[in-house]
């Protein structure tokens, strides 16, 4: 099988720390991503350009025949107002692509689009996500809630997989890991639920125009998806399957 190519959107964040020590203080910052992580279990069959949070107003694709490089593109942890105030248009009051419009035009027309939970994905935090009534929210396979839908479970939770999930866990067994927490969702009539926890989505697949999208309700990567998830068998197994889904490079 051909890699996929994916366009890889977010997942990275800027920090500033600041340290009292006795009468003395200081700041710390500096710059992280979790990318090469994603990489780690997607490399044998995904070829990935990612896009850092920070630079998604100046270098993401503003028109959909740049994102038809791509057999899918991915957002993950980067709200909707990174895509929905360009400078110009924050800064000089200037028109300028949507490009939330950009993906689903991308989509309809045969592309493939998938978002990952987090606490700036969906509605997120504080609903800073910021994706309702938007163009994603029409593509995804899932509702969005109206405010803050994050879901915490430090103690751990196991989802379960519903019927006809079987194509989407080829090559998975045994026990899974468990996740410590997701974006509530709520899945639409056309689409079709693949894995749930206590009747929310935690996986969901659907059709938009001639193309494929999904929703994964957890993160990808620390602190809702623990490193021995990450980097587990069935983890790897289950984004080959979807990105392969997602791509067409199933048929």
């Amino acid at each position: 099988m051909d890699k996929v190519k994916v366009l890889f959107a977010g997942e990275s964040w800027f920090y500033c720390k600041i340290e009292t020590k006795g009468v003395d203080q200081f700041s710390v910052s500096g710059y992280e991503t979790e990318i090469e992580r994603v990489r780690s279990f997607t490399r044998e069959y995904a070829e990935i350009t990612h896009v850092p949070a920070h630079m998604v107003m100046e270098g993401f694709p503003e028109t959909k025949e740049a994102l038809q490089q791509y057999d899918l593109v991915v957002l993950s942890d980067v709200g909707a107002n990174s895509f929905l105030l360009p400078p110009k248009t924050f800064l000089n009051s200037q028109e300028a692509p949507n490009k939330l419009r950009v993906i689903a035009d991308y989509v309809a027309e045969g592309g493939a689009f998938g978002m990952m939970g987090g606490y700036l994905s969906y509605m997120g935090f504080e609903a800073k996500g910021a994706y309702k009534r938007t163009a994603v929210e029409e593509i995804l396979p899932v509702t969005l809630l109206e405010g803050d839908d994050r879901e915490e479970h430090p103690e751990g939770i196991s989802f379960q997989a519903c019927p006809g999930a079987e194509g989407f866990l080829k090559d998975c067994s045994g026990q899974w890991g468990k996740l410590l927490g997701y974006n509530k969702l709520i899945l639409k009539d056309s689409a079709k639920l693949i894995l749930e926890y206590q009747g929310d989505p935690i996986l969901a697949v659907g059709e938009y125009g001639k193309g494929r999208v999904f929703a994964w309700a957890s993160d990808c990567a620390p602190h809702w998806m623990p490193p021995e998830f990450c980097e587990s068998d069935n983890n790897k197994a289950l984004w080959k399957n979807l990105f392969s889904w997602c791509a067409k490079k199933d048929e």
